[in-house]
Order: C-alpha cells, then structure tokens, then sequence
C-alpha cells in the first residue's frame, strides 16, 4: 500500500523560508512523477509544482515560480519543497501527490498525503 507523510508545515513570518518533506513507501519511489499541491480555505486544490521520477525535470505553478523549488532524494523516497520568500496568500494545506505518468497540474496523481498546515503571518 502507498503511503505518502508530509512534514514541516507550521505558523511562518511574511519573507521567511520553509522546506516540507513528503516520505513516499509501498512502491518504487524511483520510478514515479511526484507533485505538490495547496489548498486554502474556501478555495480549490492548485497545483504548486511537479517534478519528474529521476528529477531531471520540473514544473511550477506562475504564483510560486522564483520561489518554491521542488526536489527529490530517491535514496530516501523523500520528495522537498523549499519555499522562500513566503507571502501571506501562500498560506493553505499543502499535500503531495504521486502518479505514474507526468508531473504537470493536470497530470494524473494516483495518491495523495494528508497535507501539512503552511501559515504565512503579515
């Protein structure tokens, strides 16, 4: 069985920086797309980024591009997302995602974690 953790959400200052962690077991981490996505109160699921099984290639939502940068260690079957600059509008559940093929917002993901709370304070 599949199963993805997300870590290191918490209460943050406007301009700080964070990394969540995403540990993926139950399958080949290494062959599978990992994404990540937000969602805020009141709004629908977004894509924020998407990274290929090897992680030679990326993807970023427009919102985050310049300041979020997803990466993978497979030695660890952890996928990161290092958040910089953070704005209050960043503010929201992030979860990650995995799926076999692509790494896109409109890729299909298969399974999905139980999110970590992201607070950006003004």
């Amino acid at each position: 069985q599949v199963q993805l953790v997300e870590s290191g959400g918490r209460l943050v200052q406007a301009g700080d920086s964070l990394r969540l962690s995403c540990a993926a077991s139950g399958r080949t981490f290494s062959n599978y797309a990992m994404g990540w996505f937000r969602q805020a109160p009141g709004k629908e699921r977004e894509f924020v980024a998407g990274i290929s099984p090897t992680g030679a290639s990326t993807n970023y939502a427009d919102s985050v591009k310049g300041r979020f940068t997803i990466s993978r260690d497979n030695a660890k079957n952890t996928v990161y997302l290092q958040m910089n600059s953070l704005k209050p509008e960043d503010t929201a559940a992030y979860y990650c995602a995995t799926g076999p093929v692509g790494w896109g917002p409109r890729s299909r993901y298969d399974y999905w974690g139980q999110g970590t709370q992201v607070t950006v304070s003004s």
